[in-house]
């Protein structure tokens, strides 16, 4: 299926002579949980057939043909990329995914597992995990983008009523599955001008998440994480559930810190934020996405921040307390193939990590050597790390190269271009 693998044993000699095993490596990569979210494939848009449309600062750019209109046909386009992706994956779930039960679709503070049943029957057919997340957004009672944080206590109350629920879906699914659920919050609170008073929607917003939070769930079944966010459009100048908030909540409520790569600053990045967290939270959740000058989620490229990431997971023996998930959503190209293309990138970061030698590299730190740390940190970029991508790849029957690029080609036109 993958391209013949040439020049592999060389590329094992080049990275044994800086003290790497290239198998060792790839069967770390491959164990790493990578969760994989399924609103790329229909612009997030769900199927509730409700008319809220996108709000709190999430926008989908782009008309390319084909996007998935059905749960069947979403389910079908996962598993054309399951087929792209080696190594262990989940599926990231939004609570507006929910599926109509007796023709009924309810609204969010009525939903229920029954309403992810055929995911979960799916997903463990597949050999996937699940992870999931509340909808506070893209409905008529956010269209101010005053969900949780809403001076109206019957609004509050209708989306604390939804969250409830998600964490009991949530504790289900990971019983179902056999697998703990991440059950991700985020929130859109904002405002779009500069507000008079910051204090009393942070003040409301907390008492909304501490309703939504009393129950105590087994661990073994759903984890928590809350999710910061610097601003969005319509919320451009004040947003509630900021960074210094989140990361105070999740340390004195026991939740995991959600870091997107594009909730920051265009200069900021979470790569520097995981180590300075982590001495604080025993686990956090990652949404990694790519921003350009906004929070605009483009397909993650293997750049030099995805590779930074990465490499502050791996290098520092954080696999066990990082939960990767995937935030990106382009729709002005093939949607199959900004998927396979962005989750692939993922888990070429991960192998990277663990084919460079950052323990000699630290050694010469160490040593005060800086000289011999630049040296060694500018060699390893020209190793034939391709060369073991494309095992990797050959290895576990996912195409690579050309055969990739026919593949997406060739569902294009006999699937997609057919909707």
């Amino acid at each position: 299926m993958a391209r013949k693998n040439i020049g592999f044993e060389v590329a094992e000699e080049c990275f044994a002579e800086y003290g790497i095993n290239v198998k060792e490596a790839i069967d770390a990569a491959l164990e790493i949980p990578v969760s994989v979210h399924c609103w790329q494939g229909d612009d997030v848009g769900g199927f509730e057939n409700m008319d809220g449309g996108l709000d709190g600062g999430i926008a989908v750019t782009g008309n390319y043909p084909g996007k998935a209109r059905t749960p069947e046909e979403l389910r079908a386009d996962f598993e054309q990329v399951l087929s792209y992706l080696p190594g262990k994956t989940r599926i990231y779930l939004h609570a507006m995914y929910a599926e109509p039960v007796g023709g009924i679709s309810p609204d969010r503070d009525q939903v229920s597992y029954g309403n992810f049943k055929n995911w979960v029957e799916w997903a463990n057919k597949a050999g996937v995990g699940i992870d999931f997340n509340p909808t506070f957004f893209a409905h008529p009672k956010a269209s101010d983008g005053w969900p949780l944080a809403n001076r109206d206590k019957g609004i509050r109350d209708f989306w604390v009523e939804h969250g409830l629920r998600c964490r009991e879906i949530a504790a289900e699914i990971g019983t179902k599955t056999g697998s703990s659920v991440l059950n991700n919050f985020w929130t859109p609170d904002g405002s779009k001008d500069t507000p008079a008073d910051r204090l009393a929607p942070r003040d409301r917003l907390m008492d909304s998440l501490d309703r939504m939070f009393k129950e105590k769930y087994d661990a073994a079944k759903t984890v928590d994480s809350v999710e910061c966010k610097l601003f969005g459009m319509g919320c451009e100048s004040y947003t509630a559930g900021s960074h210094e908030y989140y990361m105070g909540y999740a340390i004195t409520r026991g939740k995991l810190l959600c870091l997107d790569a594009g909730h920051f600053h265009p200069t900021e990045l979470i790569s520097e934020k995981i180590s300075a967290v982590l001495k604080f939270i025993p686990e956090i959740a990652l949404h990694v996405s790519r921003g350009v000058r906004w929070d605009s989620d483009h397909v993650v490229t293997l750049n030099d921040e995805l590779n930074a990431i990465a490499q502050e997971i791996v290098w520092n023996g954080l696999t066990s307390r990082v939960r990767i998930g995937l935030d990106y959503f382009d729709a002005s190209i093939n949607r199959i193939a900004a998927w396979a293309i962005g989750a692939r990138n993922m888990r070429k970061a991960l192998l990277f990590a663990l084919l460079t030698p950052y323990k000699k590299i630290r050694e010469a730190e160490n040593a005060g050597d800086n000289t011999l740390r630049f040296a060694l940190q500018e060699e390893y970029r020209t190793l034939p790390f391709g060369v073991v991508w494309d095992y990797v790849c050959a290895s576990t029957e996912k195409c690579t190269g050309q055969e990739f690029i026919d593949s997406y080609k060739g569902y294009e036109k006999n699937v997609l271009s057919k909707r």
